[in-house]
């Protein structure tokens, strides 16, 4: 995330999907009808345990507001897409699914612990968020120590592949270790053996730098300088001052919204994208972000983008809910952490968020191939195990939550400083180390 979430189709560009077993491995608001450091364990529902009430609810912890607010409409998108089939096909065990958005703002402030503790005195079964996993793991505690099922649509972080969840945290996004890989093998793949690194200082940024730093000394490259940065600064002279003074030919930007000021201070000092090859992640990769930038600034750019390229039918149906989207990053996998969620609590015959999380495996795996919740609910109406097959890739979680085989897509920044994908390239197993 071959198909394309991101963007619509319309400059020559190159994408890579990367489909890999893994070892281990923001718009809206109001309510709408419609073991420790081992891992997780999973839970299995119990007859004795709390039981749901029979109308699932899902609450949103979505950035509307914060360093990533510009992921918040394809991720609201995704949600409401995937609710509104859900409920034109008749709903959760025969009822309406409801929904309350809330916003998860961002590092910087305490709204995310606010909107759980809103979201957890209205009884949600399920929490899709948080996009960051940063604030995903301030909250963490809270919604899983409530019996709640976290299900982020974006987290990358390696931390949540072991971290304390009570066996109710799942994610549609793959690892960072995945992206750092692919991340680092194209950043040599291109020829650059000279790197400098511009991470913001923060869980994902440090960790996804370490991944691409790994990565590309072992394909021979050197990383001649790593910068991790406060994304919080007023100012990014020094820090890119630093990327200068070590003249590397390709440059790894890995943030949030505040890189569209370190890309004006990379122009500033003259560490142009046609002097020196810049590459960024999906904190980073944005069609709204780099608007004012003068034409031609990220001509030639490359990004990854966790998960496959929808198909261009997927997002005209995300235009039925929100016409003016003009992101669709994370939108596809916002749509399966749903459509999973509302196939589980089928499963299960109930809604409880103990239920959910004991079915989710279940339903993302080793049955019948189906992809969409009518047609996969028709079939567990008669009695089939199902294999939910995503708009996002094929999920199938393994035992910790996390998605066992999962794709990266490589962008490319056209002339208007618009990432699109055009053609791609299929790395397996073998492909990558590790």
């Amino acid at each position: 995330m071959i198909r394309n979430s991101r963007a619509p189709l319309s400059a020559p560009a190159l994408v890579a999907a990367v489909c890999l077993a893994l070892a281990g491995c923001s718009s809206g608001g109001g309510t709408t009808a419609g073991p420790e450091a081992t891992g997780s364990a999973s839970v299995m529902p119990s007859s004795a345990g709390p039981r749901g009430d029979g109308t699932l609810a899902i609450g949103t912890v979505l950035p509307q507001t914060g360093s990533l607010a510009y992921l918040g409409p394809p991720m609201f998108g995704g949600v409401n897409l995937a609710l509104k089939e859900i409920n034109e096909a008749g709903g959760v065990l025969g009822k309406p699914v409801t929904k309350v958005d809330t916003d998860s703002g961002d590092t910087t402030t305490n709204i995310a612990s606010q909107s759980v503790d809103k979201l957890l005195a209205q009884k949600m079964d399920a929490i899709v968020g948080a996009a960051s996993s940063s604030v995903s793991e301030s909250v963490i505690d809270k919604i899983t120590g409530a019996g709640v099922v976290q299900f982020s649509p974006a987290n990358t972080s390696d931390k949540f592949t072991t971290i304390n969840d009570r066996g109710l945290y799942f994610r549609t996004a793959p690892p960072d270790k995945l992206q750092g890989r692919v991340l680092g093998d194209l950043v040599v793949s291109d020829g650059n053996d000279t790197i400098g690194i511009l991470a913001m200082q923060d869980s994902y940024g440090s960790g996804l730098a370490d991944q691409v730093s790994e990565t590309a000394e072992a394909g021979g490259a050197t990383v001649v300088q790593r910068v991790d940065y406060d994304p919080k600064a007023a100012d990014f002279s020094a820090d890119v001052a630093k990327i200068k003074s070590a003249n590397p030919k390709g440059i790894v930007l890995i943030g949030f919204e505040e890189t569209a000021k370190v890309v004006q201070e990379l122009v500033k000092q003259g560490l142009t994208s046609d002097k020196h090859k810049w590459y960024m992640v999906d904190g980073n990769m944005s069609n709204t972000n780099f608007a004012r930038a003068p034409k031609g600034t990220l001509e030639g750019v490359k990004g990854t983008l966790p998960g496959a390229a929808a198909p261009e039918a997927f997002q005209k149906r995300l235009l039925t809910v929100d016409p003016e989207l003009a992101e669709y990053t994370y939108a596809a996998e916002s749509y399966d952490a749903v459509t999973l969620i509302a196939l589980a609590a089928e499963s299960a015959k109930d809604d409880s968020g103990a239920s959910i999380a004991g079915k989710l495996a279940e339903v993302s795996k080793g049955g019948e191939k189906c992809t969409g919740f009518k047609e996969c609910v028709d079939l567990l109406k008669a009695g089939e195990d199902i294999d939910y097959e995503g708009v996002s890739g094929p999920v199938d979680f393994n035992d910790v939550g996390d998605p066992s085989v999962a794709t990266i897509g490589v962008y490319q920044y056209g002339a208007d400083n618009r990432f699109n994908a055009a053609k791609a390239i299929e790395y397996r197993k073998g492909n990558i180390a590790g």
